[in-house]
């Protein structure tokens, strides 16, 4: 895939910048297609700063369209398909500061699917500049560990491999880590509940 990009890119490389920014905004859209093998290409031909800066506006207004898209498509049918009482609502439900800083610690992590995150914040209540705020923080750190592993993987270095795994795997811990707090809240929170319930029928 990234032979092909580079190609595609070079075959127009009077365009190649433009064009990589559009590329990269049709990757955030979608949400399925992972932006690495662009980053990759982008840091290949246009160096490390120039692919850094390229990766990073792409990826911002990829998110920001994708917000705005997915808050008109889909915000609706997901809060009427959801029960009420379901836990992925309650997710749904956050805004403000407790938004802006769940997402923010969502993109710091480079291996987070970018379009789950911009998804469920376009569904839920969090406001746009709260999105995008918190969205543009924090691809700054992670695009720039993403950049420069792949930079270093692009010069044949074993550093940039190092840093990839040590990165997925600190990604997956804390991913697991936060699934099993949410669950002992969850789990706590309905003993109280109970608690309470048992308390006034006594």
């Amino acid at each position: 895939m990234t032979d092909y990009l580079q190609t595609f890119l070079l075959e127009h490389l009077e365009a190649a910048e433009f064009i990589s920014i559009l590329l990269n905004i049709l990757i955030s859209i979608t949400g399925v297609f992972p932006s690495a093998p662009l980053t990759f290409v982008n840091v290949k031909l246009f160096g490390f700063w120039n692919g850094f800066l390229l990766s990073f506006i792409g990826e911002v207004l990829g998110a920001a369209l994708s917000f705005w898209l997915y808050r008109k498509g889909f915000r609706t049918l997901v809060h009427t398909k959801t029960p009420s009482h379901s836990k992925s609502l309650k997710l749904l439900r956050v805004q403000g500061k407790e938004s802006f800083i769940l997402i923010l610690s969502l993109r710091l992590l480079p291996f987070v699917p970018s379009g789950l995150i911009t998804f469920f914040s376009a569904v839920g209540k969090g406001s746009f500049a709260v999105f995008i705020s918190a969205s543009a923080l924090g691809k700054i750190p992670a695009l720039f560990i993403e950049v420069y592993s792949v930079y270093h993987i692009s010069q044949g270095s074993m550093q940039g491999k190092i840093i990839l795994m040590v990165l997925s795997i600190i990604s997956l811990f804390y991913i697991s880590k936060k699934m099993e707090e949410k669950s002992l809240t969850d789990y706590k929170k309905g003993r109280l509940s109970k608690n309470k319930q048992k308390h006034y029928r006594m």
